[in-house]
């Protein structure tokens, strides 16, 4: 017959160490690291979009980047429908005059260097789009990989809490029958096993549902079946954003912001685009010139002509009025991508501080209490000095702060992983983010 005391090392020691060996069997299929989800993510659907856009906006400059193609003409004419043509070769001896003409349009103004310089601006604020992209991507497949994390060591505390209260559970019913313990009181230890179970079937699909997350981010082909987390929490100790040091690294953050440079970029193309609409106020020449041939008057006939536009009664203001327009429009959003990337940052920060403050509550004060009141909770119940109420609230407080534990660390886990997306290079926060994390195993 088991005892009192191995009952409670079976609630308390099994939530911490069984656990562990429910998932031996998933940890030896083939276990999946926060670096290969990174490296999926990204190259993911999102960032091949925005890599499409790309590789367009870098096919602009080269249609920018070129003059007007030369036009070539041929004509005849003075065909004599009255007297006739005459008789012989068509090309040679009949009376039509035929000629060949070649004609270039000379664009004035820098009107090219306008457009290859906007086009190229353009381009830059692409690949501008691409990082940023790629970076809200990463931190997204890391917020997934670590909610997948915490349901999978959900799923193992529940499960381990389940099979410890059906075995005293089991046990009650041994000992009712030999009457050490009251009929109320089994019942009331086959409820409490019952509502353990109940959990488990919850956490199973809170798992599931965690991994179609990862899989629709990264693509990683049926994570469901085959892919078990081999990577644990990052250490609170390398996190490193002190209060003092905060607003200096704030305003550098935002500065070298993906998203702030890309509108720059925009604001730096529609002043291209101005200075574009300004050089129309310089009409473009196109010079001609064609070769005749007239039989009975000159087999070699030359000509020369220019052309260009006269600008009666209008000097391009409507096209001028709508770049100065661009203009004023880009600017209002760089100041305004500006202030949402200050506002993110600035919130992501709050979140990282007021989630690390409630992980040290939880992880120091409240669970080893929490593990305390149950140890205490145990020994006062077999020797007879608590009833059994008071034992079972004090397992449900233990699990509860268990979980609530979980929650904080995983809120300081996203937190801290946003900032590091947002505020160091793409390379420093994928190789900070990973080696500050740990093999897997909830450290509770």
């Amino acid at each position: 017959m088991m005892s009192i005391r191995q009952l409670r090392q079976s609630v308390v020691q099994a939530t911490l160490w069984v656990g562990v060996g429910l998932s031996s069997v998933a940890l030896a299929q083939t276990p999946l690291d926060l670096d290969r989800v990174l490296e999926v993510a990204s190259a993911n659907l999102e960032v091949q979009l925005s890599q499409s856009a790309l590789a367009a906006a870098r096919a602009d400059i080269t249609s920018a980047d070129r003059n007007p193609f030369p036009v070539l003409s041929a004509r005849t004419s003075s065909i004599d429908l009255q007297n006739g043509i005459g008789g012989g070769n068509v090309w040679r001896d009949k009376r039509i005059d035929k000629g060949l003409g070649l004609d270039i349009t000379q664009e004035r103004g820098e009107k090219r260097e306008w457009r290859t310089r906007g086009a190229k601006s353009a381009a830059r604020a692409a690949e501008e789009d691409v990082a940023q992209t790629r970076r809200r991507q990463l931190w997204l497949a890391s917020m997934a990989y670590f909610e997948w994390l915490a349901q999978s060591e959900r799923l193992r505390h529940v499960s381990a809490m389940a099979q410890a209260s059906r075995q005293q559970a089991q046990v009650a019913a041994q000992r009712q029958q030999a009457g050490d313990v009251s009929m109320q009181d089994r019942l009331r230890f086959d409820i409490e096993a019952r509502r353990a179970e109940a959990e488990v079937p919850s956490a199973q699909a809170a798992l599931q549902r965690a991994m179609l997350a990862l899989q629709l981010i990264t693509r990683i082909e049926s994570p469901t079946s085959i892919w078990s987390p081999a990577q644990s929490w990052p250490n609170i100790g390398t996190a490193s954003y002190p209060a003092e040091h905060w607003p200096q690294r704030l305003q550098q953050a935002v500065d070298q912001r993906p998203d702030v440079a890309a509108a720059q970029n925009r604001l730096e193309a529609a002043r291209h685009g101005l200075d574009l609409a300004l050089a129309q106020k310089k009409s473009d020449i196109t010079w001609g010139s064609s070769f005749d041939h007239y039989p009975g008057t000159s087999a070699r006939l030359l000509e020369f002509r220019m052309q260009m536009p006269l600008q009666w009664n209008y000097n391009y203001q409507g096209e001028i009025a709508r770049a100065q327009a661009l203009v004023v429009q880009s600017q209002d959003l760089l100041a305004q991508t500006r202030l949402q990337a200050q506002t993110e940052l600035a919130g992501l920060y709050q979140s990282f501080v007021a989630a690390q403050g409630r992980w040290q509550a939880h992880q120091e004060g409240i669970l080893p209490q929490a593990q305390q009141v149950l140890a205490q909770a145990e020994l006062a119940y077999q020797k007879g000095g608590l009833s059994l109420t008071d034992l079972l609230d004090a397992r449900r407080t233990f699990h509860q702060a268990w979980l609530d534990c979980l929650v904080a660390r995983l809120e300081w886990t996203n937190a801290y992983s946003g900032l590091l997306f947002h505020t160091e290079t793409e390379a420093q926060a994928r190789t900070q983010l990973t080696r500050s994390s740990h093999a897997a195993g909830f450290t509770h």
